[in-house]
This record gives C-alpha cells, sequence and structure tokens, in this order.
C-alpha cells in the first residue's frame, strides 16, 4: 500500500519509465507534441507511463509559473442557443491544437470566474453598458487579462471589442417579409428596449400597417419556450402567413411548429430569423435570416490571435456587418 506521504510523481520521473526526455513528456501532457513532430506512438508511451504512476498536472503552479492557464472561457450567455453551440464549438476546434481548452462560463457570469482565475483569453458575448461593469471589465484587462468583448456600444479600453451592426439590420428581414404579405407576426423574447423587435414595430409602421397584439407571442429564452410560442401563434384563427423571430432559435422553433401543425412552409407561412446559425442554414427548409457571414471562424481567428500573440497590444474594433440571407424558409 502506498503512503500517503509518497513522492508525487514528476516529469523527470514520467520521461525515465516512458524512456524519453523532459521536454517530450512537457511537449505531449500539454497537448503542444504535434507542433513538435513527436511520434504518436511516442506520446502514447508518455501517456501510459503518466498514467501507471499517477502524475497530473499542476495547473495552478504552472499558471504561477509561466502566466499562462491553457484556458480560453466563453462567457456565453444562453447556451440553449444555437449561435453560443456554434460559436463554442467553433472555438474549440481551434484552439484545441495549440494545447488550449475551451471552457464555457454560464449564464455569463463572467465577473465571478475572473476573480478566480486568469485566463488566457475570455470572449463575453454580453456586456451591459453599466458604468460598474465597464469598470470591471477595464480592471480585469489592466490586470492582463485578455478580453474579447461582444458590443455594440463600448469602446476598446485595453481590450477589444466586436461590433455587428445588428440592431439597424433587422429592419431588412420585416420588410423582405412585407414585400409578399399583408400579415406579418412576430416572435420575440422580449419587448420594451428591445432593439430587435423595435425593428418590426417601426417597420410595420413605416409600411402603413398596423401592429396588432395579436399577431406578437413572447417566449421564454429557449427553444422550448419559442416552440410553445410558436404554436400559440400558428394555431389562432386568423393567424399571420409570416412571422418575424428575433433570434435564430425561435424562428427553427417556429418551423418546426409549423411542421407539426402541417403548415407548409414556405407556401403557407413564411419564416425569418436573427443570426445567421449553422443550425439555421442546415434546416429543411434552410432558414432565411440576417447576421454576419463567417462570424464564427472569424471570431475563433481572434481569439488564436490573441493566443499566440500575447506581446501584441489589444485594444482593437473588430466590426462585423449584418446582411439580409434569403432561404428557402420565406
Amino acid at each position: 500500500m502506498s503512503s500517503p506521504l509518497a513522492e508525487r510523481p514528476t516529469l523527470r520521473m514520467v520521461a525515465k519509465e516512458a524512456g524519453v526526455s523532459v521536454a517530450t513528456v512537457s511537449y505531449v501532457l500539454s497537448g503542444r507534441h504535434r507542433s513538435h513532430t513527436i511520434k504518436d506512438s511516442t506520446a502514447d508511451r508518455v501517456r501510459e507511463a503518466a498514467s501507471r504512476l499517477g502524475y497530473r498536472r499542476n495547473d495552478a503552479a504552472r499558471a504561477i509559473r509561466t502566466g499562462k492557464s491553457d484556458l480560453v472561457l466563453l462567457s456565453l450567455s444562453y447556451l440553449a442557443d444555437p449561435w453560443s453551440q456554434a460559436v463554442a464549438a467553433t472555438v474549440s476546434t481551434a484552439v484545441s491544437p495549440l494545447g488550449k481548452t475551451a471552457l464555457i462560463v454560464a449564464d455569463g457570469d463572467w465577473r465571478t470566474v475572473l476573480a478566480n482565475r486568469t485566463p488566457d483569453v475570455i470572449f463575453i458575448d454580453s456586456v451591459k453598458p453599466e458604468p460598474e461593469q465597464v469598470a470591471e471589465l477595464e480592471a480585469f484587462a489592466a490586470q492582463g487579462v485578455q478580453i474579447v468583448a461582444f458590443s455594440e456600444t463600448l469602446e476598446p479600453q485595453g481590450f477589444d471589442v466586436i461590433r455587428s451592426g445588428a440592431e439597424p439590420r433587422c429592419h431588412l428581414a420585416v420588410q423582405h417579409l412585407l414585400e409578399r404579405h399583408e400579415r406579418v407576426g412576430a416572435l420575440t423574447s422580449r419587448t420594451n428596449g428591445f432593439a430587435r423587435f423595435d425593428a418590426y414595430v417601426n417597420t410595420l409602421r413605416a409600411a402603413g400597417r398596423p401592429v396588432r397584439a395579436e399577431d406578437i407571442e413572447i417566449f421564454e429564452q429557449h427553444p422550448e419556450g419559442a416552440y410553445r410560442a410558436a404554436m400559440a401563434l400558428l394555431t389562432r384563427p386568423d393567424r399571420p402567413t409570416a412571422i418575424y423571430c428575433t433570434t435564430d432559435f425561435a424562428a427553427i422553433a417556429a418551423v418546426r411548429a409549423a411542421h407539426r401543425l402541417r403548415i407548409d412552409v414556405p407556401r403557407e407561412l413564411a419564416v425569418i430569423g436573427v443570426g445567421n446559425t449553422p443550425e439555421g442554414e442546415r434546416l429543411d427548409p434552410s432558414l432565411s435570416t440576417v447576421g454576419p457571414v463567417d462570424f464564427n471562424d472569424a471570431l475563433a481567428g481572434i481569439i488564436v490571435g490573441r493566443l499566440t500573440d500575447r506581446e501584441g497590444a489589444p485594444g482593437e474594433v473588430f466590426d462585423f456587418p449584418w446582411q439580409l440571407l434569403v432561404r428557402e424558409s420565406s
């Protein structure tokens, strides 16, 4: 039986067990062996030796020593949203070859997480324009945290900002539906102070169309809530013939509700979303939407750039204009 005071396995012990150098062990166990042309058979031998000895990386000590945690944090507000899922998958795929691990910060609680650990990079999908949050963001950046924040209003202060020009483009989706439909309904998560919903109201009024309360359903911020709202809207006796949805996942839910009710999309019902998610593009019929093109790959590129060029001064604005993408659903 091993003693609780037995010597903790070290890199040197693993190297001796595997018959390789300490550097080789370090490269393999950090995930960087592919960039150093280490054979897969050698990497397997190192991992097997580490497993036999019970070796575990001391990430806390490594972070103190090198200033790197090998973590990329993704602060995502709505994990059920296909947009969030696509961001997580794309970024994870991009940073894995660099020996980094992408972790999701649930419910967008980036302040608590940054108070307790320092990632190599954090992406924040929503920062409220409140003085307190902005000040905290600037303070973390001043401490050396690499931050990429999604905001239409923030100015870069030691961190990078991504802008999309999203809200001004949402009216294009409503205009597109109004070209062929007299009654355009809406699925939205909220109405007050929500620019995506304001685009619906303002575009209808500009076209001289009434804004009918019976054509609007408010959904809970997840796909199941959107599906229930879509069913409620589509089962009304005098339903609209087109629906503008303030997220792609709500639009996907509307298409699925229509299928359940045997309503043909787009012949009997046109649907358009907001966000341009990969899931919407793969939907049958493919989803019309407004959103940025190739955003996820570009975001992953920005994060990889910050990982590989930590000496570069952050503080850039990256602009991803949205556009109308007409597909089969409308």
